[in-house]
């Protein structure tokens, strides 16, 4: 699959801390034209602790062959991407790196369209109680 034909894309960056990595979504701009809009980014913290999730999403998109690397954009699937979309939004702020990697497990073995809802509501306005309400079930959180 090709970067434009995805609905979403994982870019991977260096930062002084370590590798992070910011998800996109694709979406129509004010002129209706498709492009990748940012959903959020996913800390050096973060991406180290859901290092399976993220290259597992890879993979299933790009083939066995696809590795997770810096600089150019991998697309992801429609289920792929919104588990790392879910993932991205409950990691958000945490800092116990033992929660975010099973959160990150959790959510990689749940059901992609399950995975979809979820984003949705929390991508709504007021989402913010979804979002805690998924960090509680993705056991991010007590």
């Amino acid at each position: 699959m090709k970067v434009r034909q995805a609905a979403f894309a994982i870019r991977v960056v260096r930062r002084r801390a370590g590798d992070a990595a910011i998800l996109y979504r694709r979406t129509l701009n004010g002129h209706q034209d498709e492009r990748l809009a940012r959903v959020a980014s996913i800390s050096p913290l973060a991406y180290s602790s859901a290092a399976a999730l993220l290259r597992g999403a890879v993979r299933a998109t790009g083939g066995n062959g696809a590795k997770l690397t810096s600089g150019p954009f991998h697309p992801l699937d429609m289920d792929w991407g919104a588990r790392v979309a879910c993932y991205a939004l409950v990691a958000m702020g945490l800092r116990n790196s033992q929660r975010l990697h099973t959160a990150a497990e959790n959510l990689r073995q749940s059901d992609g369209t399950e995975a979809a809802w979820w984003f949705g509501l929390m991508t709504r306005p007021g989402g913010k109680r979804a979002t805690r309400a998924l960090r509680i079930l993705v056991e991010a959180v007590r």
